[in-house]
């Protein structure tokens, strides 16, 4: 009984892991679609957008494998366009940029917080995954270990609450 209880719990675990990449997926989709859309929309100078542009790109494009990497170099770009907070100033000064900064910020709060999720599941599969009889009866079946998805998603300090311009 408390092996099927076990697997079940593991099978659980395995769902919950599933559902938070996906929500993890669709929020780092969803803050390279938006940053995307800010460089190529010339309301940013043209040095800003290249940097925006290609590390959006490299995001969106990137294989899973080399996924992390490229979604912690948009969070660089994103750090260093709005590293001076004149600069998202100017973006509401033009029209249609304060809607454009509250999407981005929305995007980039909401991204640590996906990670988080898809991380603490993570960390409680691995840690029934562990036990010596779910491994010794093989109750994980043929499901790969679960891999924590680990970048650098400190966003922009003029676009978090601390740091917003009055």
């Amino acid at each position: 009984m408390y092996l099927s209880w076990t697997a079940g719990r593991l099978d659980r675990l395995h769902a919950r892991i599933d559902a938070a990449k996906a929500s993890l997926d669709a929020q780092l989709l969803r803050r390279s679609a938006v940053a995307l859309e800010l460089a190529t929309s010339k309301q940013l100078d043209p040095a800003a957008s290249i940097l925006l542009y290609q590390a959006s790109h490299a995001a969106r494009q990137a294989e899973d494998d080399h996924r992390e990497v490229a979604e912690s170099e948009l969070s660089l770009a994103l750090r260093a366009v709005f590293a001076d907070p004149e600069q998202v100033a100017a973006l509401t000064a033009v029209p249609g940029g304060e809607d454009t900064v509250k999407e981005l910020t929305t995007a980039v709060r909401r991204v640590p917080m996906a990670r988080r999720f898809h991380n603490d599941a993570v960390r409680a599969a691995r840690a029934v995954r562990e036990h010596r009889l779910v491994r010794y009866f093989r109750l994980a079946g043929r499901a790969p270990f679960p891999l924590a998805f680990e970048m650098d998603d400190e966003p922009p300090l003029v676009l978090t609450p601390q740091g917003a311009p009055a």
